[in-house]
């Protein structure tokens, strides 16, 4: 459906207003661009050179077989989209999006919204449990905290429709989560920092596991002890270096997340011995970092740990989309996936990551190590 003209344009104008493209000159020509081709019933016949030429104004020389910049800023524009209507945008009336797999804009009226109110009145119950919780937390984290309840409560529009990786479930997200939402374990997402990285990572995973997994707590890290951890299975976002209670459980790793990368310590022929970092040259550059996914058994062998780690704010949350968005989560399943049809029991897993403006618009697999269930101490 194509809306009204006016309405359409009002609500452009709103998303431009925002502070996710109010600063970004790119993505504002791209999208009005896009929205004009869109309306005119011309956005079919755009092809990726016409897009660069006109809307990003590369020279009459660009060849999009040698640089990928449109598909770059596409993604970029059709994760930001998503975002905005995930937070600032959660009410707006009209829903603007970018399918994948071309340049042409949707516009379509938001459905109803559907009340969940049982898995939000869970969530709200376990974010108060121990007193710690009321008085220790920063004030950051409890912005955070309170943020994931409302999407929790408040289904976006993704949910709604049952379009969104968010909402959607899968096989294969069946087989990677399996082992941390069994019954009779709570669920326990710890937050490394008070970041913008783990907290949308938080975002998402509220909204993920909200509704499958009624006793969920988000916790910050400096707050996670020994008993939550052998009674809960955990979900720890970014780094764990500085976190003692995690630092004590024995890992048998073959992949260690540095501050400047990440160091494999045992590389296969082909592999790289260290994955390091390549900050981007200017504010329009593609920066690559590394992700490093850890399942290892908890304390005392007993329940799961699961670590979506990383040294930068778009490796975290290339991570967390890696166990939440079904495409992403094929691609690990088959990739791990051995001779039997089983995934191993314990892992690591390192992706590959290629951002924007710290968001991932490019996530691909590298290698992984099955791991031992026999504990032993964590390698320096």
């Amino acid at each position: 459906m194509v809306l009204a003209s006016e309405t359409t344009q009002a609500q452009i104008d709103r998303i431009l207003q925002n502070k996710s493209l109010r600063l970004s000159e790119v993505q504002r020509r791209l999208l009005i661009y896009l929205t004009e081709k869109s309306l005119a019933g011309e956005a079919d016949d755009l092809k990726e050179y016409t897009v660069g030429i006109d809307a990003l104004g590369k020279p009459a020389s660009y060849d999009p077989r040698q640089e990928s910049v449109v598909r770059m800023h596409v993604a970029r524009l059709r994760q930001k989209l998503a975002d905005y209507y995930r937070t600032d945008g959660i009410d707006d009336p009209i829903l603007v999006e970018l399918p994948k797999g071309g340049f042409k804009m949707t516009f379509e009226p938001r459905p109803a919204p559907a009340a969940q109110p049982q898995a939000a009145a869970t969530v709200i119950g376990k974010f108060s449990r121990g007193p710690t919780m009321l008085i220790l937390i920063a004030a950051s984290l409890l912005i955070v905290m309170a943020c994931v309840v409302y999407f929790v409560a408040r289904p976006s529009r993704a949910e709604r429709v049952g379009s969104d990786p968010v909402s959607a479930w899968s096989s294969d997200l069946q087989q990677l989560w399996g082992p941390l939402l069994s019954a009779g374990r709570p669920l326990v997402v710890c937050i490394a920092t008070p970041s913008f990285g783990t907290a949308s990572g938080a975002f998402r995973l509220g909204q993920f596991l909200g509704p499958r997994k009624l006793d969920l707590l988000v916790t910050p890290g400096n707050q996670l002890s020994l008993p939550e951890i052998a009674m809960d299975n955990v979900v720890f976002l970014g780094p764990a270096t500085g976190n003692r209670q995690l630092q004590a459980i024995p890992v048998d790793q073959q992949i260690v997340l540095e501050p400047g990368g990440i160091r494999n310590l045992s590389p296969r022929p082909g592999e790289p011995v260290f994955l390091s970092e390549q900050p981007p040259r200017d504010g329009q550059d593609i920066q690559e970092s590394h992700a490093l996914i850890t399942l290892t058994p908890g304390l005392y062998g007993k329940g799961e740990i699961l670590y979506l780690s990383g040294n930068q704010v778009s490796s975290v949350m290339a991570a967390v989309q890696a166990f939440t968005d079904p495409a992403l989560a094929r691609t690990l399943v088959s990739k791990m996936r051995a001779a039997s049809g089983a995934l191993p029991r314990y892992y690591q897993t390192v992706l590959d990551v290629k951002s924007m403006d710290d968001m991932p618009i490019e996530i691909t697999y590298m290698f992984h190590r099955e791991l031992s269930a026999s504990k032993t101490a964590p390698k320096q």
